[in-house]
């Protein structure tokens, strides 16, 4: 690295969320591998048809994962076979949740699991300019205060490395089962995204 200065600097923007997404998992145990896989394609394409009915495109609805799995029981037992599909559902209802999984859950019943719900915004473009530059704002600040107590003058920018993480609203590992009592009401607040910048100015 060139003589000079490297000073990180960060900033914070956030928005309203703007899209619901929900991770699902429909589970079947069976004594053979056939039959799991078999139920569990019958159960999740109901469950995508129940969403798709409630107005979920179908592009909206991704399988994220396809598992399959032995489990072992107690000696003398025989062994059983797991299928599941994962799901990520996105939506634009935000405050459609409860309903989503209501439907879901009666399309698939006990076979169904609600693994996490995020709320986010789809587009952070906008999010991360308004971040970027108050990071670099405050790495130059910063540059400008350690030469002036250096004695010195600050040159030209010769680097610059970012890393950014953003935080929404996200519910992991919810009851499923819960969705045929009652609506289950959630109130997202803001998605914040978070930039770092560690900027390296030479000296003048």
């Amino acid at each position: 690295m060139d003589a000079g200065i490297t000073v990180v600097g960060s900033g914070q923007a956030s928005a309203p969320p703007d899209v619901l997404r929900m991770s699902l998992a429909v589970g079947y145990q069976a004594e053979d591998v056939a039959t799991a896989v078999a139920e569990v394609a019958e159960r999740t394409d109901a469950v995508m048809a129940a969403l798709q009915a409630e107005g979920v495109d179908t592009s909206a609805i991704r399988t994220t994962e396809v598992e399959v799995s032995q489990h072992y029981r107690e000696p003398g037992r025989p062994l059983t076979y797991g299928a599941a599909h994962l799901l990520t559902v996105t939506s634009r209802d935000l405050l459609g949740f409860g309903r989503l999984l209501n439907v879901a859950v009666e399309a698939a019943g006990n076979s169904l699991d609600l693994h996490a719900v995020r709320f986010d915004v789809g587009d952070k473009s906008a999010l991360l300019k308004e971040a970027r530059a108050l990071a670099f704002r405050q790495a130059q600040e910063k540059a400008e205060e350690l030469a002036e107590l250096a004695g010195r003058d600050l040159g030209a920018v010769t680097g610059i490395s970012e890393t950014y993480s953003h935080h929404g609203f996200h519910e992991q590992a919810l009851n499923a089962k819960a969705g045929f009592e009652s609506e289950i009401h959630i109130t997202p607040g803001d998605t914040k995204l978070e930039v770092s910048l560690e900027v390296h100015f030479t000296w003048s």
